[in-house]
């Protein structure tokens, strides 16, 4: 099966509950959409949402990289030839991984098409479903409370509370959430680099009683390293973000005194399935669990990072939420969520369909 055309598009989506972490606020996000049409009349759909504050890569620079003139090179491409499409991706592209992404998740839906298959189970399934974190922005404890009684009316029993301005009122915060669902639910939290590595104690001494199951990049890539130097119960509910975008920073994170025992792989990262897998599997050797987050991304990549999280062994968290508050979406289908957990569907590729 050969590429016959390539399509791209820039959608832009406003957000139904704008929010705020760290180092910024959003209240709308601009994704760019790939098509390629196979001469058998499959489409492979992908999705690109850069993020300029964690990659470099500016919503220009991606769009620059998805030119349709640009992609010339893949009209007449073999899909069968997925890994060496998936190489010549990362030459060509080293610096745009979000548009990366999108065309390696198209190039995947197209081949598992061909398969029959859905993705999830070309790549070789590990897993059937897990559940997925839904994400509380950096608020006041009312709204925060609020919102967190919303998720667990819709069935969400895993709350990830964004941190990061003050560590005074982050814990205020965490205290109330605590007395308020109880043990009804799991609290990860993630202060976007807004902690200093010397607090780090402070915050975990504070928190012991309050059962918090992990803690994301919760200082600035520049001084994440110098974690190695907690205990290692502590470095080992620590989870990578910022700090990790592609194989060569798994490999440093591996590095003694690891300052962490969990790596967030997310496709706009790293540039795709092909990239994420390749992360997963020094993960798997190497003992780290996974986690798979996302931006603010349309149900195609979103889609896309369930089906590769499913797909690793080594795969414990899922944080793939990016598509429940956009306000519209231009794909159906990809995935089944229930009671906060999530599944693919029985359908070839990555399941979606670009609604009319």
């Amino acid at each position: 099966m050969k590429i016959a055309s390539v399509h791209t598009r820039v959608e832009h989506f406003e957000l139904t509950r704008p929010y705020a972490i760290a180092f910024r606020s959003v209240d709308s996000v601009q994704n760019f959409i790939v098509a390629l049409r196979s001469d058998r009349g499959c489409v492979g759909l992908g999705a690109a949402s850069p993020e300029p504050h964690v990659t470099g890569e500016t919503p220009e620079a991606c769009g620059e990289a998805l030119r349709e003139d640009q992609l010339a090179w893949l009209v007449g491409a073999d899909v069968r030839a997925l890994p060496v499409h998936c190489r010549e991706l990362g030459r060509r592209m080293p610096h745009a991984p979000a548009a990366r992404a999108a065309l390696d998740m198209a190039l995947h839906d197209l081949l598992a098409q061909y398969l029959g298959l859905p993705l999830v189970e070309m790549l070789g399934r590990a897993h059937e479903s897990l559940p997925t974190s839904i994400t509380i922005g950096i608020k006041s404890v009312d709204e925060t409370l609020r919102e967190a009684r919303e998720y667990l009316e819709r069935g969400f029993r895993v709350l990830k509370v964004k941190l990061g301005h003050s560590m005074d009122e982050d814990i205020e915060r965490l205290r109330a959430l605590r007395r308020s669902c109880g043990g009804e639910i799991t609290l990860r939290v993630d202060a976007n680099q807004g902690y200093e590595p010397d607090a780090i104690m402070r915050f975990v001494d504070a928190t012991r009683d309050l059962d918090i199951e992990f803690m994301e990049q919760p200082v600035p890539v520049a001084g994440f390293y110098s974690l190695g130097a907690l205990p290692d119960a502590v470095r080992k509910r620590i989870a990578a973000d910022e700090s990790l975008l592609e194989e060569r920073d798994a490999v440093r994170l591996l590095e003694p005194p690891r300052p962490c025992g969990i790596l967030n792989i997310k496709l706009m990262k790293c540039g795709g399935v092909h990239a994420g897998l390749r992360i997963a599997t020094i993960a798997e050797a190497a003992g780290l669990e996974l986690m798979w987050g996302c931006m603010d991304e349309s149900l195609i990549s979103i889609s896309a990072a369930l089906h590769a999280a499913l797909a690793s062994p080594a795969t414990r968290y899922l944080d793939l939420d990016g598509s429940l508050d956009l306000a519209r979406d231009v794909v159906e289908g990809g995935l089944i969520l229930e009671n906060g957990t999530m599944r693919t569907t029985d359908a070839s590729g990555l399941g979606v369909k670009l609604i009319d």
